[in-house]
């Protein structure tokens, strides 16, 4: 196995611990079992609006916040990224297996809910799997967007979940409706235009396909600098 699939390997199973693995699982089945529960009541609900409202402003953030921050931060807490950072591996391609170990383990949570929701809620006619399938695309683009931002963020302060928490609640939630600017800082409104534009859905709120590519594409690359930029610096402070 070479450094980088080791230190993958090493990552995944620092991510996938049994109590937050559990957690994130039961968070991610909620949207599930809410549109499982309406297509046996016989309603069949707006796919869209569910999609949006439990997973993409919900469970979205919340699992890539978690997932997201342990990624380098929990390493960070119980000193064991001292030896993650003396392997012969370049900052730069430990920033990218984190980001990526990250990202892939987020997306492995929230996608499947998303299938499984507009399947059961829209159907399986064409509109239904277009609407369907449209969602699960966005939902990677944000899913790897929210992974690589919170991962920075927890390779640079050991404040990461309170901060992540409070972009996600507040300047996400709160103030995306009061300040129209918060749109275009928003991996959620990211997604959101995205998802929009893959569906055809015609939402006057929702921004234009390639203001969203753009703040997603974005939001990841600049994420993944800040995070090599920290595991650079931590680098030197162990040193001394």
């Amino acid at each position: 196995m070479t450094a980088m699939g080791a230190l993958a390997e090493i990552t995944l199973r620092g991510l996938a611990g049994r109590r937050r693995l559990v957690l994130m699982i039961l968070l991610a089945a909620l949207p599930v079992i809410v549109a499982l529960l309406l297509r046996l009541a016989g309603g069949r609900g707006d796919a869209p609006e569910i999609i949006d409202a439990l997973l993409i402003r919900t469970v979205l953030p919340l699992v890539a916040l978690v997932i997201g921050t342990a990624a380098i931060g929990s390493e960070i807490d119980d000193g064991t990224a001292v030896f993650v950072l003396l392997k012969p591996i370049p900052r730069w391609r430990t920033a990218l297996v984190k980001s990526a170990v990250a990202s892939g383990l987020t997306l492995i949570l929230v996608v499947p809910p998303v299938l499984l929701t507009g399947l059961l809620v829209a159907g399986f006619g064409s509109g239904g799997l277009a609407t369907t399938f449209g969602y699960a695309l966005a939902t990677m683009a944000g899913g790897i967007a929210y992974a690589c931002a919170f991962t920075a963020l927890g390779a640079m302060t050991s404040r990461a979940l309170i901060i992540g928490l409070g972009y996600v609640l507040l300047w996400e939630g709160a103030l995306a409706g009061i300040l129209e600017g918060t749109r275009f800082l928003s991996v959620r409104q990211g997604t959101l235009g995205l998802a929009a534009a893959l569906t055809g859905e015609r939402r006057d709120e929702a921004l234009a396909p390639v203001v969203a590519v753009a703040i997603l594409a974005g939001v990841t690359l600049v994420a993944y600098g800040l995070t090599t930029r920290a595991l650079q610096r931590f680098q030197v402070r162990a040193g001394d």
